[in-house]
């Protein structure tokens, strides 16, 4: 994986996973300002762009959150900072299952969450997309 953690200015810090669409489409995977810390839309997609667990939405919620936090982690952030997630689902009978893999990371920490359906992702293949911002304790 392309992974880099760059520091932009003394108080702008972006992290990229190396995915093609970071650089075509222009945009960070995470971007740290101070102890704010905002993470861009996740999907189910590895490092070369493929779809990872096809078809389950439950697998690609783990992955994705997985995903997240690498990226926290990388600009000296962790789940523990989560203050929000926004779930978008493309079919909302999928929820049980995006709702159990997001209370398996988050039942202790409990930011506000959102879970709404959309009519379709990038990928067809993406059941879940994730975004969260978390507040950190030390600027």
């Amino acid at each position: 994986m392309n992974e880099s953690a760059q520091s932009v200015s003394a108080r702008r810090q972006t992290y990229s996973t190396g995915t093609p669409w970071e650089k075509s489409v222009g945009y960070s995977r995470a971007v740290r300002v101070g102890n704010l810390v905002f993470v861009a839309g996740t999907t189910a997609s590895d490092e070369r762009g493929e779809t990872v667990a096809v078809g389950s939405a439950y697998d690609q919620t783990v992955f994705v959150l997985t995903k997240i936090e690498r990226a926290l982690r990388a600009v000296g952030a962790g789940l523990s900072d989560v203050v929000r997630t926004r779930m978008f689902v493309t079919d909302i009978d999928d929820w049980p299952a995006v709702g159990q893999a997001h209370g398996e990371v988050f039942a202790k920490i409990r930011p506000v969450a959102t879970l709404v359906e959309v009519s379709r992702l990038v990928n067809p293949d993406h059941l879940v997309e994730i975004e969260v911002d978390a507040v950190c304790q030390q600027a």
